[in-house]
């Protein structure tokens, strides 16, 4: 295996902290081309579909990959911005503003990045660049609040391919989940209390999250049952009886039984018995995107408006509000607390150092 070079040296060099956010993953251009290019990478990961690869291989492209590409383009068309695909605007836009608050705690100290786990903006690329701008401790953050194995997973898996490839490895630290933490649930819950505000309540808050396959959580993926602590403790804190939420699974893919109940369906049968109107969050998602912004906000809310239901809210994802910037800071200032510390004394003896040289020289 040949070993990727490394930055200069130098024993004297202040340690800075390497922040990077990881989010999943989009096409370049809303184009069949760019989503076929997308979506191979993406669906050949051994961590998002489980089938044995001489099975899937060929399904994937002597079928998904000839047809999904041109629909998926046309699905992507109606969300993309001036500025890009929404995922990358958001978890771009995230990464300044995490950078800016711990630039202001810790000055020079952490340089804050981000990369997508598929597409353009490689993982490896921006941990390669975090070590060439001085970063010799890591923290890798995916932006996946429920640990999921064709997510959270997967991101640790890239990880792992760009250290084996690395001589003089970093220290790293991964978060793995943030699905209980109390920033990220008063996160959500700011962001629902505000919307209601603005815009009114429904008579039912639904908390769409992404779907998996069934069979991941009979193998022991904790994914669903994460889910449903999030839902548990957003409730909570919102002070929602049970019968004023319900949770569901969106997003399922091919024929194989999914988590359920699944959310399309389920506004369905809500409007058929009679409820008028909805609140829609997406918790699992942090930045808005194709599944939120279309599926959501476009495809679900049509299904339930025309089953009979009258008014349907969508509300945004956290996006890059500031309650979940300072919660997002504050989960790197946990995993990095230490390295935040010896790095102050550093600097301090630095600074004495060179107070020491400059005295030499006065005298």
């Amino acid at each position: 295996m040949k070993f990727r070079a490394e930055p200069a040296y130098a024993h004297d060099q202040v340690q800075r902290i390497g922040v990077l956010l990881v989010n999943l993953g989009t096409p370049q251009a809303p184009t069949a081309s760019a989503v076929r290019r997308y979506l191979a990478e993406f669906l050949s990961d051994h961590r998002v579909v489980e089938i044995p690869r001489l099975i899937w291989l060929p399904i994937l492209y002597g079928i998904i990959l000839l047809i999904r590409p041109a629909r998926s383009a046309r699905k992507y068309a109606g969300v993309w911005t001036a500025a890009g695909s929404p995922l990358a605007v958001h978890t771009e836009a995230q990464s300044r503003a995490l950078g800016a608050i711990l630039e202001a705690r810790y000055p020079g100290r952490v340089v804050v990045d981000w990369a997508m786990r598929y597409g353009a903006r490689a993982m490896g690329d921006r941990l390669s660049a975090l070590r060439a701008a001085g970063c010799d401790r890591l923290v890798v953050v995916p932006l996946y609040p429920q640990y999921a194995a064709s997510t959270t997973a997967s991101t640790s898996d890239a990880l792992g391919t760009w250290l084996a490839r690395t001589r003089h490895q970093p220290d790293v630290r991964f978060i793995k989940h943030f699905h209980r933490d109390p920033r990220y649930i008063a996160a959500l819950a700011a962001r629902v209390q505000a919307h209601w505000q603005a815009q009114g309540r429904s008579e039912l808050l639904v908390m769409s999250f992404h779907g998996v396959p069934r069979r991941s959580l009979d193998l022991g993926d904790p994914y669903h049952c994460e889910c449903y602590v999030t839902a548990r403790l957003l409730a909570e804190h919102l002070q929602l009886q049970p019968t004023q939420y319900k949770v569901t699974f969106q997003s399922r893919f091919g024929r194989a039984k999914w988590l359920e109940p699944y959310t399309e369906p389920t506004l369905e049968a809500l409007a058929h018995s009679g409820t008028q109107s909805v609140d829609v969050i997406c918790p699992g998602f942090v930045s808005d995107c194709l599944e939120t912004l279309e599926e959501i906000n476009l495809e679900a809310r049509a299904t339930f408006l025309s089953a009979g239901g009258k008014r349907f809210s969508y509300i945004e994802c956290l996006n890059e509000e500031a309650t979940w910037m300072d919660a997002l800071a504050g989960l790197v200032e946990d995993h990095a607390h230490t390295w935040l510390s010896q790095n102050e004394s550093v600097d301090m003896r630095n600074a004495r150092a060179d107070r020491a040289r400059q005295i030499g020289a006065e005298r």
